[in-house]
């Protein structure tokens, strides 16, 4: 019996509601799964901005509703204000570099038949000889460009269904917009809600540490990959520009947003970067096809390099906590699951999986969930740096910047009185 005089659920009554509720969670979602997406994507937007919410909602005297509605407006036009300047721009190269598809395939295989007849190469399997210098290169160039020039024809066709795409996309923002600012708005309730539904009251002090753990991963990742794709999608627009690569803003457009799939993206970047100069047709720094493709590979190399060992442990830190060939595995499986949004998520969702499975399996064994808290030491005590000497005779820093001092005062057996 209850406190409210209600008789209570044994084992077996417990475990089916649970299965139930389970699969109707289940079935929801896969029912629902066209709009899944879209409702991940207005709860990750409503986290993002939290942040800048709070501060000006405390800092204002606006109210949090009032702090909301003015942030998503201002970022509302600076989406579409940046959307149609850039994306513009991005269009007119990307369809300047599928125009230039048959110079590439014909630059290609003139390079191959130069190679070709400068060697007179000839390769034996077996029994059987074969001449490279014997192909009709030709022919294959014929064959290659018959393969291409259907699809370029029909560029009208394609054009129809980029406009289509785009107002579907439009219809999507707004539906994402407008669900992501109620969200917003009832972020603060999260917290409370998840300790009422920690029960008994022993376990919200573990729902109040996996939250902040949680905390911890999504936005480190999140606000951590769009200050590293909008780093990085300059760094390569720039550094492309100035080597004279053709379409250099729509190769650091990609490579920014290629930066939400860990791992794997910056590969992608490279490559894609890497194609577009070995094909070019000429550079008016005078380097050959090879050459510039070996700069591309080498600045690429170098902006990997930067992210990694300076960007990366500045903006992330170790907030995922996962080897790289895990991400790499997780990014697969999320992305034939989720497709692209399941990519971007994937590093994310593990760790969070990470978590809760350390958790539970030293809960299993009786454990510590939580050892690492048992030891954490405070931060060392920040000391102010000074530009010069302190002169002799100068009157000693204020109490903030010493804290060392105080707490060794404070401590047992200290000589200080």
């Amino acid at each position: 019996m209850s406190d409210y005089g209600s008789p209570g659920w044994n084992r077996t009554t417990k475990i089916i509601v649970a299965l139930i509720g389970l699969s109707l969670i289940v079935l929801l979602a896969w029912r629902f799964q066209n709009i899944l997406g879209q409702i991940i994507t207005a709860v990750i937007f409503a986290y993002i901005l939290n942040p800048l919410i709070v501060v000006l909602s405390k800092r204002t005297p606006l109210s949090r509703g009032a702090a909301i509605l003015i942030i998503y407006v201002a970022l509302l036009i600076l989406i579409l204000g940046g959307v149609t300047a850039v994306g513009v721009a991005a269009y007119y190269q990307g369809v300047n570099l599928i125009d230039q598809a048959p110079e590439f395939i014909s630059g290609t295989v003139v390079l191959i038949q130069d190679y070709v007849s400068n060697t007179e190469r000839i390769i034996t399997f077996g029994n059987v000889t074969f001449s490279p210098s014997n192909v009709n290169w030709v022919a294959v160039q014929d064959q290659l460009l018959g393969l291409v020039e259907p699809t370029l024809s029909q560029s009208g066709r394609y054009a129809t269904q980029i406009a289509q795409s785009t107002l579907r996309f439009l219809g999507n923002f707004v539906f994402v917009f407008i669900i992501s600012a109620y969200m917003a708005n009832e972020l603060p309730l999260v917290r409370s809600y998840v300790n009422r539904l920690a029960y008994p009251a022993g376990y919200q002090h573990d729902a109040e540490i996996i939250m902040q753990e949680f905390g911890r991963i999504w936005s480190a990742y999140l606000r951590g990959q769009i200050i590293l794709g909008l780093i990085i999608g300059f760094l390569v627009s720039s550094s492309l520009g100035l080597l004279g690569v053709q379409n250099a803003l729509a190769l650091g457009l990609i490579a920014g947003l290629l930066e939400f799939i860990p791992n794997l993206g910056p590969i992608i970047a490279a490559a894609i970067a890497m194609v577009v100069a070995f094909f070019q047709p000429e550079n008016y720094l005078g380097l050959t096809s090879v050459q510039l493709t070996l700069a591309v590979l080498g600045l690429m190399f170098i902006i990997q390099q930067l992210e990694n060992n300076l960007l990366v442990p500045r903006i992330v830190g170790d907030a995922l906590d996962l080897h790289p060939v895990l991400v790499i595995i997780g990014v697969l499986i999320g992305a034939s699951f989720a497709g692209i949004l399941g990519a971007v998520l994937a590093a994310p969702v593990l760790a969070t999986l990470k978590l809760i499975g350390i958790y539970a399996w030293r809960k299993l064994f009786d454990l510590p969930p939580f050892p690492l808290r048992k030891n954490e030491k405070p931060p060392p005590a920040r000391r102010r740096r000074l530009l010069f000497r302190r002169p002799a005779g100068a009157p000693p820093a204020p109490a903030s910047d010493q804290p060392a001092a105080a707490e060794a005062a404070s401590e047992p057996g200290s000589d200080t009185p």
